[in-house]
C-alpha cells in the first residue's frame, strides 16, 4: 500500500498543486458546443433521503517544502508551493434513481470557490472505493451539470464505485474564475484535486477514502496528467481516454490558435511564445516533471483519433517509461476520439485496472 493511502484523512505530507491542460474536445457530447474534534452529523441541504452526512474541518494540504523560485507564477514550480483545500461536499437533490445507484447533485469547495457536479452512490452497504471524473472540453456557455462522461458515470457506479463528476469552475452551477483561461485553465486541475480532498473530508460511511482514483478524457486527460505530476500520492491510480498533449503549446496550436482564440494572444503577451520563452513552456508542461509521479497510469487511445493524435499519447507514455513509471498505453484499431464499438472493451480494461489498484 502506498504510504499516503494509509495516512490520516487530511492527506498529510501531500503537496497539491495544479496546471490544467488546454483545449481538446471530447466524446459523449463533449464536442457538441464546439466543432471541435469528532465530526458533526448534519443533513445535506436539499437531500430527502439517506443517512446524514458527517462534516469535518476543511481538508487541505500542509505547507509545501521549499522549491526553486519559479520563472513565472503561472508555472508548475510556483504551484508546487501552494496549499490547496477541498471541503464541504454536500449532496443536494436526487437527479436519478436506478436499480444500481442513486445520482445526486453535489457541490464542494475548491480553494474558496463553490464547484458543482454530480455523484453516483451505489446501492448496498459501503464503504465503496471512489473515482473523480474529469470531463473533456465543452463550451462553458452551453455546458450542463454532469455532462460529458455519462457512459462512464453509469458503468463505474454499476461496478460498485462512488463516482464524483466535477463540473469545473466556470461551468454549470460553479463559481466563476475570470482568469482561468488566461492562466492556461489551471483551475480545472485545482478543482479535481479539491474534489479528492472533499471526498476525504466528508467522512461519509459509504466512501472509502483510502481508495480513490481518477478518470479523465480528452482535455480531462490532461487535467489528470497534471494532477499526477503536481500531487503525487493523492490517489491510488488513474485512467485517461484520448488525452490531450502533455505539452500545452501543442494543444494551443491545434485547438485555439486555428480558431483565432484571443486568449492565445493574451497568454503570449504575458509569457512569450515557446520560441521567445521556452523555459516558461517547459515549466507548464507536466511531462517535464513526470519523475514526480507515483501512481500507475492506464492510457486508452484510438488509432483513428483525428482530434487528439495518437502520437501525443505515445510520446507521453514513452516519457513515463523512460522515468521508470508504471504506465500502459492501449491502442484501439479504427477507434476515433469518442470511442464507439471498442468502448466496452476499454471499460472492461479500466475496471480490471481499478480492481487491481483500488480494491
Amino acid at each position: 500500500m502506498r504510504s499516503l493511502r494509509g495516512a490520516p484523512r487530511l492527506a498529510a505530507g501531500l503537496v497539491l498543486v495544479l496546471v490544467a491542460a488546454v483545449g481538446c474536445t471530447g466524446g459523449d457530447g463533449e464536442d457538441a458546443a464546439r466543432t471541435e474534534g469528532p465530526p458533526t452529523a448534519t443533513r445535506p441541504e436539499g437531500r430527502t433521503d439517506g443517512p446524514p452526512t458527517a462534516t469535518r474541518p476543511e481538508s487541505r494540504t500542509p505547507s509545501a517544502a521549499p522549491s526553486p523560485t519559479p520563472a513565472d507564477p503561472v508555472s508548475l514550480p510556483a504551484l508546487m508551493q501552494r496549499e490547496h483545500r477541498g471541503s464541504g461536499l454536500r449532496l443536494g437533490a436526487v437527479r436519478l434513481r436506478t436499480d444500481a445507484y442513486t445520482q445526486y447533485a453535489v457541490t464542494y469547495r475548491s480553494d474558496g470557490l463553490t464547484i458543482s457536479g454530480i455523484m453516483n452512490v451505489p446501492r448496498g452497504e459501503g464503504p465503496f472505493p471512489a473515482l473523480v471524473l474529469a470531463h473533456g472540453y465543452i463550451d462553458p456557455d452551453v455546458y450542463t451539470t454532469g455532462r460529458g462522461l455519462a457512459r462512464e458515470q453509469d458503468r463505474l457506479a454499476r461496478a460498485g464505485y462512488v463516482v464524483l463528476h466535477t463540473d469545473y469552475r466556470n461551468h454549470a452551477g460553479s463559481d466563476d474564475d475570470p482568469d482561468n483561461d488566461v492562466n492556461l485553465r489551471l483551475g480545472y486541475t485545482e478543482d479535481v484535486i479539491a474534489a479528492v480532498l472533499a471526498l476525504r473530508s466528508a467522512a461519509r460511511p459509504d466512501i472509502d477514502d483510502d481508495r480513490i482514483g481518477l478518470l479523465g478524457r480528452s482535455m480531462g486527460g490532461g487535467v489528470v496528467y497534471n494532477t499526477l505530476v503536481v500531487a503525487p500520492g493523492l490517489v491510488a491510480a488513474a485512467v485517461v481516454f484520448a488525452p490531450v498533449s502533455s505539452r500545452p503549446e501543442e494543444n494551443i496550436d491545434r485547438f485555439q490558435r486555428p480558431e483565432g482564440d484571443p486568449v492565445v494572444e493574451e497568454i503570449e503577451a504575458a509569457h512569450g511564445t515557446p520560441e521567445e520563452n521556452p523555459e516558461f513552456w517547459r515549466q507548464v508542461s507536466p511531462v517535464t516533471y513526470v519523475d514526480r509521479v507515483t501512481e500507475p497510469l492506464l492510457i486508452h487511445h484510438g488509432t483513428a483519433d483525428d482530434t487528439c493524435p495518437l502520437a501525443w499519447s505515445r510520446r507521453t507514455a514513452a516519457a513515463f517509461e523512460a522515468a521508470g513509471k508504471d504506465v500502459e498505453l492501449r491502442t484501439y484499431a479504427g477507434e476515433g476520439h469518442t470511442f464507439g464499438p471498442r468502448w466496452p472493451n476499454a471499460m472492461d480494461a479500466t475496471l480490471a485496472f481499478f480492481e487491481r489498484h483500488l480494491r
